[in-house]
């Protein structure tokens, strides 16, 4: 899949840009805080409908102006896709498919597949359980539509069962039968789709870390869950009691962890910053190619700012790896035009430059 051209009006720091694209490699030159982060975060919005970064809609109109506009022509396959997104301030906002107005957003999600590598990633291991299973219901959801369905169905369930418990006043039981029914299908569904993608997923991503650290450590996932121990259905209901005292539920998917482990041992405690890195890297890749597999296609990769605390050999192998035939267009963004000049002229492949500075972009002539 290929984005061929983009326009932004308005959004965050950007307040006019017309881009046409490379096929291969896109890179955004430019010093911290000029725009380049939005400009992938644009990219970004018109595949999941959102910002990456910031979830209020209309924080991301650029300041002291009423609305934002992105749109992008795509290539995807054999057939062309227009996609338009605009926010007015004080109104919701609108998505189209050549267009045509999406009734339901969650429609959208998969058509434009897309993999982002960037800083904020180090939450999947400093911050723990609820980054892990968001990773792993984002990658799914990409492809299960109904997936989707079924985790905003239990999360309504355990919103609801979380409010009975905190009533200091009598609750008839029966209201608790029924949330923590739903609970229980929904989450059993979820649970088989998490287990089956984490063990289709942990080879790929094993094979990528070998291949970016030169395989002298040892890196696995393990996914933990309730549902692997006891019959969760009955659990939840034998908890009520104590759930009560606690104001909250503590059985059920929402409780499942993904364990990060170098050599054994949890990353987080034992990783270096370039261990991490390679892992969280490494993690992405895996995203990429199990989304491509599914999909048919190749997904837009975004690489944001990710050669710094890498060594030259870490990098080299990242670069032989997305400059392949394997992976599709890249957009890729960093401070120092002539370190990203020497990693990028190993490639023999078609590079477009853009600089970015205080939201305006440009590209040099002889980019």
């Amino acid at each position: 899949m290929r984005l061929q051209s983009l326009s932004i009006i308005n959004y965050k720091n950007i307040r006019e840009a017309d881009l046409i694209f490379s096929p291969k490699i896109n890179c955004f030159i430019g010093r911290n805080g000029m725009g380049k982060t939005n400009l992938l975060d644009a990219i970004y919005y018109l595949s999941f409908c959102k910002s990456h970064s910031n979830s209020v809609d209309s924080q991301n109109i650029r300041h002291e102006a009423d609305f934002f506009v992105i749109q992008g022509k795509y290539q995807r396959g054999e057939s062309t896709e227009d996609i338009y997104c605009g926010m007015k301030r004080k109104q919701k906002k609108q998505f189209r498919r050549n267009k045509k107005d999406y009734e339901r957003l969650s429609d959208h999600i998969g058509l434009l597949p897309l993999v982002l590598i960037s800083p904020d990633d180090t939450t999947l291991i400093a911050e723990g359980s609820d980054e892990r299973r968001k990773f792993i219901d984002g990658v799914i959801s990409q492809y299960n539509r109904t997936y989707l369905s079924e985790l905003i169905q239990y999360n309504n369930a355990l919103k609801q069962r979380n409010a009975l418990l905190k009533l200091e006043t009598p609750v008839d039981e029966s209201l608790f039968d029924i949330w923590e029914e739903q609970m229980s299908l929904h989450g059993q569904y979820i649970h088989a789709c998490r287990r089956k993608f984490i063990d289709e997923f942990i080879p790929i991503f094993q094979d990528f870390y070998a291949f970016i650290s030169g395989g002298n450590e040892q890196i696995s996932l393990a996914y933990l869950s309730q549902h692997d121990k006891y019959d969760v259905g009955k659990h939840i209901k034998e908890t009520r009691s104590r759930d009560r005292i606690l104001g909250y539920s503590t059985c059920g998917i929402h409780k499942d962890e993904l364990e990060m482990l170098l050599d054994g041992y949890p990353i987080k405690r034992v990783g270096s910053q370039g261990q991490n890195k390679t892992y969280l890297i490494s993690l992405k890749m895996a995203q990429f190619n199990f989304l491509k597999r599914v999909h048919g296609i190749s997904p837009i990769m975004l690489l944001d700012d990710i050669f710094d605390k890498l060594d030259a050999e870490r990098v080299k192998k990242i670069i032989e790896l997305v400059s392949g035939d394997a992976f599709g267009q890249i957009f890729i963004t960093d401070t120092n035009r002539e370190h990203l000049d020497r990693i990028l002229f190993q490639t023999g492949k078609e590079v477009s430059l853009f600089v970015v500075e205080n939201g305006e972009v440009t590209q040099p002539a002889h980019s």
